[in-house]
């Protein structure tokens, strides 16, 4: 009998291993919280819109054809077990657990590669809560998935790659986007650009993004901002921020897309057991992993942004060499891919660079109003995070989080925990890794049952 191999997301990593073990022999189960593969940067639009793969996916429409037509094509073979509209909600020894149409069930795995993404950071500000207001990866999808922008005039604030290439995505769809505001100032790109060298066609096309926006279509390009409101009383009006001068400005505008970068999505692995280590350069957590994406429980691996947030190309290579790994351990003898891991390497030091250039702004957070709402799912606010956690002495994010139920929401920490670990290790004067993250619990994602009833973390 052969092995049971489980992947968990169909994004460029879960699609590419699953392709590799494919043409090994091995026929892995594949599972996905979406219709169709894809993940979040390869995202695919509705049936019905019909739009073509260069209209949604522009210079990478190649990459996004061929990783949608291979995976479609040995599906439809039966070379992959495709199951998706599929939830993972936990791990538990050799068991993974999961929910498709309310119906839980659970799967017996012998290998089980997790490839669940990352999830986006968020520094709230005042009025980040407003109607209009949204992540950049919940903009990204309204275009992708959906063919429709999240409002008539954007305005993009944050930091990061991401956040110009989703600006850039908006204004080729013909949307008004009004400015880019990015938070890191323009000499630490410069100064990073040694590290940004190991992947110089990366690089240039980062440097072809924020032309494109400035030239081709007159987007207004900020560096080294500071945000102060998004004004508005019903739905966003506009955005307000000092320069790096201090100078105050607003701009009027009727959407924001708001993001500070990404963080790997560790859940899983952690309720899987692997060990989970600081990455004090991104100020991320993320799994301790050998090259290829081995954890430290012998029959558990990684790969992709949730190992690391290096991009859709590191997220492929990932993958196949994750794949690999899983071969070799199930006993194949097989060339090691030298060429591969050199690759892989070279995304990481670039990715080092990224770290330094975008660095998020934590110490905005110094800044924020009391009455500014830190967790949305809980209402939760700085001044009341800030009493609880003194009043109480917590020194650890959970035991802040059982305080104030800062975390406790259906998000479950997802757009909070990020802001919120920094802010409690800037009462405390401690470094962020001392504060720790917060521990996992299933099910990671509340889901509805057969019987209509949302399960929760804490429901029995």
């Amino acid at each position: 009998m052969s092995a049971v191999v489980v992947i968990i997301g169909a994004g460029p990593a879960g699609a590419r291993a699953a392709l590799a073990l494919a043409a090994a022999g091995i026929r892995p189960i594949v599972i996905d919280e979406q219709p169709r593969s894809g993940g979040q940067i390869y995202r695919r639009p509705a049936e019905e819109l019909r739009r073509s793969h260069s209209e949604v996916y522009g210079e990478d429409h190649q990459k996004a054809f061929a990783l949608h037509s291979e995976f479609d094509a040995a599906a439809a073979a039966g070379h992959i077990d495709w199951r998706p509209s599929t939830t993972a909600w936990a791990v538990h020894e050799n068991y993974l657990h999961i929910e498709c149409a309310g119906r839980p069930d659970q799967i017996d795995f012998d290998r089980l590669l997790i490839a669940s993404g990352a999830v986006e950071r968020v520094i709230p500000l005042p009025n980040w809560t407003l109607p209009g207001t949204f992540s950049l990866g919940g903009a990204q999808i309204a275009l992708k998935a959906h063919g429709c922008a999240i409002g008539e005039r954007v305005a993009f604030v944050g930091t990061g790659p991401l956040l110009y290439l989703v600006a850039l995505q908006y204004a080729q769809a013909g949307a008004d986007v009004v400015g880019v505001f990015d938070t890191s100032p323009f000499s630490r790109r410069i100064s990073s650009l040694p590290a940004m060298l190991a992947r110089p066609d990366m690089l240039w096309r980062g440097i072809r993004i924020t032309t494109a926006l400035a030239m081709r279509y007159r987007v207004k390009l900020r560096n080294g901002i500071r945000p102060v409101a998004i004004r508005g009383s019903d739905s966003v009006e506009g955005v307000a921020y000092r320069d790096a001068d201090g100078r105050a400005h607003e701009v009027a505008c009727t959407a924001v897309g708001l993001g500070y970068d990404l963080r790997p999505e560790v859940q899983l692995a952690d309720l899987a057991g692997c060990e989970i280590v600081y990455d004090p350069g991104s100020r991320n957590w993320r799994p301790h992993l050998d090259a290829y994406g081995r954890t430290s429980v012998a029959d558990v691996y990684v790969a992709g942004d949730g190992a690391g947030i290096a991009g859709a190309d590191a997220a492929e290579l990932a993958g196949s060499l994750a794949a690999h790994a899983i071969l070799v351990d199930l006993g194949q003898k097989i060339s090691a891919p030298t060429t591969m891991l050199e690759a892989h390497e070279s995304f990481h030091r670039f990715r080092q660079g990224i770290d330094r250039a975008f660095a998020a702004p934590i110490d905005h957070l110094r800044e924020v109003p009391a009455d500014t709402v830190l967790c949305r799912c809980e209402g939760v606010t700085v001044k009341a995070f800030k009493e609880t956690v003194a009043a109480m002495g917590a020194r650890e994010i959970n035991r802040a989080k059982s305080m104030t139920r800062c975390g406790m929401g259906r998000c479950q920490g997802r757009y909070c925990e990020f802001a919120a670990s920094e802010l409690l290790a800037q009462m405390l004067d401690l470094p962020r890794e001392e504060v720790g993250r917060l521990r996992a619990q299933p099910p990671v994602k509340p889901f509805a049952s057969s019987a209509g009833q949302e399960i929760r973390r804490g429901d029995s």
